[in-house]
Order: C-alpha cells, then structure tokens, then sequence
C-alpha cells in the first residue's frame, strides 16, 4: 500500500511539474522592437498560441486602424493588426524544455514561419526563432515579459 502511495504521489508531482513547465510562456509579452504586446495562451486542445492585444501605434498614417495589408491573401488585408493571431499550434517539448510544431505570422512582411520558443535562462525573456525549411537557419528575437 506504501508502494502505491508512494508512486501516486511521485506522478502527481511529475505531472504538476510537467504543466508548470509548459506553462511558463502564458502571460503577455513585449515584442523584439517594443511596438507590440503578444498575449500567450493555451487553447483547450492543449496547444499554445499567441494574439496582438496593444500596438504602441494603433492607427495608420489615415487615422484608421491599422490593417493586415502586406497579406499575400487579398481577402485578409482588411482584417486589423489588433488581435491578430501572430502564434499558432505550438506544443511543449518536455525533452527540450521549448515550445515547438507552431507557427508565427510577420505582420511587417506578410509571411508566415516555422517557429520555436524556449527560455535561456531567465523566466522573462523569451526567445523566439522563425524559419523557413530547418530550424538552424533562421531568425532569433528577444520578447521580454510585459508586466
């Protein structure tokens, strides 16, 4: 009875641990140039993704909203830069302790990337690569946690 005792409690823990890991990304963060707040979330299927909640310029030069006009698709070039989806399906590597299989879409370029997060160090900066093809090759950037 101690033994199975025992190996609930060890699981229990795991799993607790497990989630706090792959929960350290939720939260709101600053982009790489300071010109966007990303909220990160987790979905009820279990995946991360991340959305546009304040742009430190909001408007166009017009005074409109600003929009996703560099889209290759016609039909989303009207959908506003507020509240865009920026991250999309990542899932926790426990092996690797980073946020993989996702997506991130670059308002600035219309493009949408391979992408990996992960935490060097720090529980505040979040590192975040996009790539086309392999993971080596790409570009990394710093969000730092926004309060």
């Amino acid at each position: 009875m101690k033994k199975v005792i025992f190996l609930m409690a060890v699981l229990a823990f795991t799993v607790t641990n497990y989630a706090q890991d792959s929960e350290k990304i939720l939260g709101t963060w600053l982009t790489q140039d300071g010109d966007s707040k990303v909220v990160v979330t987790k979905n009820a299927e279990g995946t991360f993704n991340g959305e546009i909640i304040w742009l430190k310029e909001p408007k166009s030069e017009s005074g409109e909203n600003k929009l996703d006009d560099n889209n290759p698709d016609d039909e989303l070039k009207n959908r506003p830069i507020m509240g865009l989806k920026l991250l999309q399906g990542f899932s926790y590597d426990e092996d690797d302790e980073e946020w993989v299989d996702g997506t991130i879409y670059d308002p600035k370029s219309g493009s949408t990337y391979k992408c990996l997060m992960w935490f060097d160090k720090d529980p505040d900066i979040l590192l975040v690569k996009g790539y086309i093809g392999l993971s080596i090759i790409g570009k990394k950037v710093t969000w730092k946690r926004a309060g």
